[in-house]
């Protein structure tokens, strides 16, 4: 191995650079990959180069030591406002008998006032709901309010003020691809656990109910990261190295139930709109069109005689007395085969809202989650026939689901001793039944 004399080889950089969670280490390091083998007293080197013994503690690299010095502060700050949550749950056996079923999830706390946010999936159908604080402190809590849509709640606890270390919360719309990113909560019920990693892809959605049997809602705009997200984490904070909480660590995409570097967290610009409506009305009001739909593709235009480069959100079925029936949107008439699936066609394609584009139909989603109010007024700009025109109307209050506990099908549950669903989140559809449609 030939050793260059005009580096000092920091070898330590190889554990401390893990600490990022991400696979650029000769980049992070400033050094190439071939130092990461540890150097032995009778490696074989050209006369012309001398042997460097390193004998005691391994220096360390000082963009490695402030990158550590980050990770440090962030968990000493952070972790006092990372909560264990306990719940106690009744669960029915393949016998029909009544069993009690015991559960782990994280939170964080909120204000000084005793409130603490986490998943609606956590403590959703619990009997009993307690609070452990990063000290040790116990305490029993109820449950202010819950918004199985956004998969948020808040619940509270009656202790001192001087408990309570409030987050602060970030803004998530300024979140980039490829920054650090640091989790903290209770994977498989191990408490004040950190890992770190980085954002791997942003504007992700996931599906609110997947035992619907028609339209499913989706939380928009998720950060999806290759943190080490698992069981447990559920509630928890993910936060940039600043400290600030950018979202809420909520669901994973794996196969086998852990951790496989595909975890999801709801937006903190979500958790801002959703968490004070729960504590001062009880109940958040998602905005609503009425309608569902699907992507409008190069072969569903093709078919509606529409040019193949066009997109926007083609309208699948509008429910009856809506806010978009009433304003007269039609939805698709009839189907057409492609690819082998039977898709909707003819009917309206939003191609803008408000004057803003609609590419996908995610992007009306993420346009009413972000930027209306129930009883705001919006201009839905349309193709119908190939004829472009405008249509107003005023945004109603989205109804409840028929099933609003979607933890375990997304692998989103607490982490429990004796899980009995397993099954793996997979955002694909269903070959058999063609694209599923959007509600909103």
């Amino acid at each position: 191995m030939r050793v260059n004399k005009r580096k000092s080889l920091a070898l330590s950089m190889v554990a401390a650079i893990a600490l990022a969670g991400c696979g650029a280490v000769a980049t992070a390091a400033g050094l190439p990959a071939a130092t990461t083998a540890r150097l032995t007293s009778n490696t074989a080197l050209p006369t012309t180069t001398s042997v460097i013994r390193l004998d005691g503690p391994l220096p360390v690299n000082s963009s490695v030591a402030a990158l550590q010095n980050a990770f440090e502060n962030v968990y000493d700050e952070v972790n006092p406002s990372v909560v264990t949550i306990e719940v106690v749950s009744q669960a029915t056996s393949p016998f029909g008998r009544q069993q009690v079923q015991q559960g782990l999830g994280s939170g964080f706390v909120w204000d000084t006032k005793g409130n603490i946010v986490t998943n609606n999936h956590v403590i959703d159908g619990a009997t009993q709901i307690t609070v452990v604080f990063s000290d040790g402190t116990t305490a029993a809590a109820t449950l202010v309010a819950a918004d199985p849509q956004s998969d948020l709640a808040v619940i509270k606890v009656n202790v001192p003020a001087s408990q309570f270390k409030p987050v602060h919360m970030g803004d998530s719309t300024q979140v980039q691809v490829g920054q650090l990113a640091v989790a903290i909560g209770n994977p498989f019920g191990e408490q004040s656990t950190m890992t770190t990693g980085v954002i791997s892809a942003l504007g992700r959605f996931l599906p609110t109910d997947l035992n619907a049997s028609g339209p499913t809602y989706q939380i928009p705009d998720v950060i999806q990261t290759d943190t080490p997200i698992n069981p447990g984490n559920s509630g928890g904070v993910l936060l940039d190295l600043s400290g600030n909480v950018i979202g809420v660590t909520s669901a994973i995409e794996s196969s086998a139930g852990s951790n496989s570097g595909v975890g999801f967290a709801i937006p903190a610009e979500i958790v801002n709109r959703v968490v004070p409506a729960l504590i001062s009305n009880g109940h958040y009001d998602h905005p609503y069109l009425g309608l569902s739909g699907t992507d409008l593709t190069s072969d569903i235009a093709t078919v509606m005689g529409l040019d193949a480069s066009q997109r926007g959100a083609l309208v699948a079925t509008v429910t009856a007395g809506g806010p978009a029936a009433t304003a007269g949107i039609q939805g698709s008439d009839s189907t057409a085969t492609i690819g082998g699936q039977q898709e909707p066609v003819g009917g309206d394609v939003i191609i803008a809202i408000n004057g803003q584009p609609v590419k996908t139909f995610n992007d009306l989603v993420s346009y009413l989650e972000a930027s209306a109010r129930v009883g705001d007024k919006v201009t839905l700009t349309i193709l119908r026939n190939g004829k472009q025109m405008d249509i107003s109307l005023m945004l109603g209050v989205r109804p409840a689901t028929s099933s609003q506990t979607i933890g375990n099908q997304l692998q989103r549950s607490p982490f429990r001793s004796n899980p009995n669903q397993s099954n793996p989140f997979q955002n694909v559809p269903n070959q058999d039944q063609g694209t599923p449609t959007t509600g909103t």
